[in-house]
């Protein structure tokens, strides 16, 4: 057992500045906290709601400033709209008549969060509606609606459980900060009681008492515990929040500041997962952070500030855990689950509430630790210029955005070059400094997607190795509607069955897609290089393919064998599925000839050896390979793919321009397979001298081994699904190995993404004298064809890393 209050963080500094002598000594507090005990001057429960409210409307904003006043201008045009069509009337049975009846838990839940959105217009200096004494009438009249007709101390949870404890209870009380002058006494006091009947701690989830939160989910009920104890002048509320963000009550067990070896949270090589089984750092992760954020503001310099020391591993993640997703202020869509069916949650709103709580995040945090964030987020804003961050920002937002980019002593980080396995979620991310590509996994242990209460719908592969390419020219690529109009059977990296799925999640509730296989994952040398492989088993046990992907410095190469199906069915493999946008007409050439560009074109290649798609880069195809190709202009609406109560998309068609090349592997395969390069940023004549002068070789392309030879980067690369042998190397078992060679001396990484050996033994095919620096789980034999014995048992799929001479 840890101790969650050991001694203040250091570094640590008020967010928004409250005067020392609000701090109540804590006699004073406990008189302070009684009942109906009226607030004073200097009190510490109306420091911190002050506090609340500008945490919510922002505090010094100059509504001169041309990106405040867009702020500001973009919130009083919602507010105003809801404000135009708010049933006042006596007889009304909904606040909104797009959310009848009030008494469903999804139009409940979203009648408090736009109530939420016109107290934040009333309460922001610079609206139309500031302060106007009909809307705070009006306010505090459909709060009185709600908790009359549904959000009650005396109602029963129906429907999705979210509404009840989460969603209501937190834009409640955010509308409660921000209207209290306003609010009857006993009006409050109901709410708080419904408060307390649906979300009394942060421990345990209401309507399943014996279910412990976790990760996002306690976040959240921290930040609604704190409002409601300060709302109601409650210490104890206050102290079960703070003690919440550790779980003081199970000694730490579901702490957010902490690493966890299974289930929800940050593990220590960056992964988050959430639902036990989904890989979420993009949506619940962040949903945590700023919940963390948040209540390090709000509590800092207070009796209640969070001390617990270990807050570190949360200040950790940000550059562990969501640096690397970020690609100029796009988070990456392979950790947003089900998330990506939400027409209004993209790629770039989420890398922009990202950015919002690390500006946020970083005035409480240590000084180097805030230094290296701020020069992060320039970077990501300054080179967004697809969806600036300050086009969409609220005004607090804008304010530290705006102070950041005018600091000259910040300069922005540059794109990073880096390779990273997040072998605890099933992700491997891929980046240089003008592309990034991301690798979406699955296994027993990580599932293949999430759907449920009508979202994701047509998720069925997006874990089955599908790759997502970022280029710094095309930042819409998953954004602009790529969702809801892209073929949900031909995402760019699968191999898949063609056949008719029915939609995923359309009943209550959320659910999972574990596959069966155990392998999944890779080796990540120097941070730079790796081999990552997946044995697909799909839904019904077919198809089955052994895929592997090999990360280079300009390359990604893909390899794939034993592709067999028995059900009678085509089998295909995606090379590339690209958005084009609305009107694109990238030039297509294949082996230097260029394509026509109409719509609706389709050609079959016996042997291509190359092909070139203007604006992404080069494919590569080594031994000549029978491509399909095909021009096509999709459409599509966001329902189709999302019908959430709150969530739900529109029906608005909408047509995209696709460009797919793929490989049929023709009906039932019994041992096919398919080799591949992509050259991101490639011209098509850089193209062209990559296939002609072979700088990767592969060696090894079977269901025993897939390996390659990078020559001029001196790697081999190789995965074992069993023991064997490949460009000289050899195992005794299943093993990912990465070996670069170099001026004297050679860098080895090894790890078992099956999970299923104690130890591998790796034969290296050159001389060893000796260990240079290794992990311990690293033994030499050395030699002239030396051996390494690797201990991967209980290692989770990790790399385990030596240098050798």
């Amino acid at each position: 057992m840890r101790s969650s209050h050991t001694r203040m963080v250091t570094g640590r500094r008020a967010l928004l500045a409250a005067p020392a002598a609000a701090l109540l000594p804590r006699a004073v507090q406990a008189r302070a906290a009684q009942p109906g005990r009226p607030a004073r001057e200097a009190d510490v429960f109306e420091t911190l709601l002050t506090r609340a409210a500008q945490l919510l409307t922002g505090r010094a904003a100059d509504p001169g400033d041309t990106d405040v006043a867009a702020a500001l201008a973009r919130l009083e045009t919602a507010a105003t709209d809801l404000w135009q069509r708010l049933d006042r009337s006596p007889s009304r049975t909904a606040l909104w008549s797009d959310l009848s009846p009030a008494t469903e838990p999804g139009n409940f839940g979203q009648s408090y969060t736009r109530l939420r959105t016109l107290a934040l217009a009333w309460a922001t200096q610079g609206t139309r509606l500031t302060a106007s004494e009909e809307v705070a009438e009006a306010l505090v009249g459909a709060l009185r609606f709600l908790h009359d007709e549904a959000y009650h101390a005396q109602a029963h949870e129906s429907g999705n459980w979210w509404f009840w404890e989460i969603g209501a209870p937190r834009a409640l009380l955010d509308s409660c900060v921000l209207v209290r002058a306003h609010l009857p006494a006993d009006d409050l006091s109901r709410y708080l009681a419904a408060v307390d009947r649906f979300c009394p701690d942060p421990d345990r989830r209401t309507n399943s008492p014996s279910l412990s939160e976790t990760g996002a989910n306690r976040a959240d009920k921290c930040l609604i515990v704190a409002l409601r104890g300060l709302l109601g002048r409650d210490e104890g509320k206050l102290a079960s929040a703070r003690d919440g963000l550790s779980d003081s009550r199970d000694s730490g067990r579901n702490t957010l500041f902490g690493y966890v070896t299974s289930g929800d949270g940050f593990y220590e090589d960056g992964s988050f997962v959430q639902h036990e089984a989904v890989a979420y750092t993009g949506s619940y992760g962040n949903v945590l952070l700023t919940g963390v954020a948040q209540a390090l503001a709000l509590l800092a310099d207070s009796p209640w500030a969070v001390t617990d020391t270990h807050v570190e591993a949360v200040y950790e993640a940000v550059e562990k855990s969501f640096a690397p997703l970020v690609f100029d202020g796009l988070m990456a869509d392979a950790v947003r689950g089900r998330a990506v069916s939400r027409e209004q949650h993209s790629d770039h709103t989420a890398g922009a509430a990202l950015i919002s709580t690390v500006l946020l995040l970083a005035e409480s945090a240590p000084a180097a630790r805030a230094k290296r964030w701020r020069a992060l987020v320039k970077g990501w804003i300054g080179r967004n210029r697809s969806y600036p961050y300050v086009d969409e920002a609220d005004v607090p937002q804008v304010v530290r955005a705006k102070a950041l980019l005018a600091d000259g002593h910040v300069r922005p980080a540059e794109r990073p070059a880096l390779h990273v396995v997040f072998a605890d979620m099933d992700r491997v991310v891929h980046r240089r400094p003008r592309w990034a590509l991301a690798l979406s996994l699955s296994s027993r242990r990580i599932a293949g997607y999430e759907a449920g209460n009508g979202e994701n719908l047509h998720g069925w592969y997006t874990g089955d190795g599908m790759t997502y390419l970022y280029t710094e020219d095309d930042l819409g690529q998953f954004g602009d509607g790529f969702w809801p109009t892209v073929d949900p059977y031909r995402l760019p990296g699968t191999t898949v069955e063609v056949r008719h799925r029915e939609d995923a999640g359309t009943g209550a509730g959320t659910g999972l897609y574990l596959p069966s296989n155990r392998a999944a994952g890779g080796a990540a040398l120097e941070g730079r290089f790796g081999v990552s492989a997946m044995e697909l088993i799909g839904v019904e046990g077919s198809p089955r393919a052994k895929k592997a992907w090999f990360f280079l410095d300009n390359a990604l190469v893909a390899l794939g064998a034993g592709i067999r199906s028995g059900e009678g069915r085509r089998v295909e493999t995606v090379v590339e599925n690209r958005n084009l946008h609305a009107h694109g007409t990238s030039a297509l050439r294949v082996d230097g000839v260029r394509m026509p560009g109409t719509q609706g074109w389709s050609q079959a290649f016996d042997r291509a050896g190359w092909a070139h798609l203007e604006g992404v880069g080069g494919y590569v195809f080594p031994a000549g390979a029978a491509l399909r190709a095909l021009r096509e202009e999709r459409t599509g609406a966001w329902r189709d793919i999302n019908t959430g109560a709150d969530t739900a998309g529109s029906s608005t068609p909408l047509t995209r321009r696709y460009l797919t090349l793929w490989f049929d592997h023709g009906t039932s395969p019994a041992d096919a397979g398919y080799a591949y390069a992509v050259l991101p940023g490639a011209s098509a004549a850089a193209t062209a001298r990559w296939r002609v002068s072979r700088p990767v070789r592969v060696a090894a392309n079977s269901p025993t081994v897939q390996a390659v030879e990078s020559r001029r980067d001196g790697l081999t690369a190789a995965h074992f699904w069993q023991a064997g042998t490949a460009a000289g190397l050899a195992t005794d078992g299943t093993a990912s190995v990465v070996v670069r060679r170099g001026h004297g001396e050679a860098a080895v990484s090894v790890a078992d993404p099956s999970r299923t050996a104690d130890r591998v033994t790796v034969r290296l095919p050159f001389p060893v004298r000796s260990v240079l620096s290794s992990d311990d789980t690293v033994a030499l034999t050395p030699g002239r064809r030396p051996l390494l014995t690797v201990a991967v048992g209980g290692s989770r799929g990790h790399t385990h890393h030596a240098r050798l001479t």
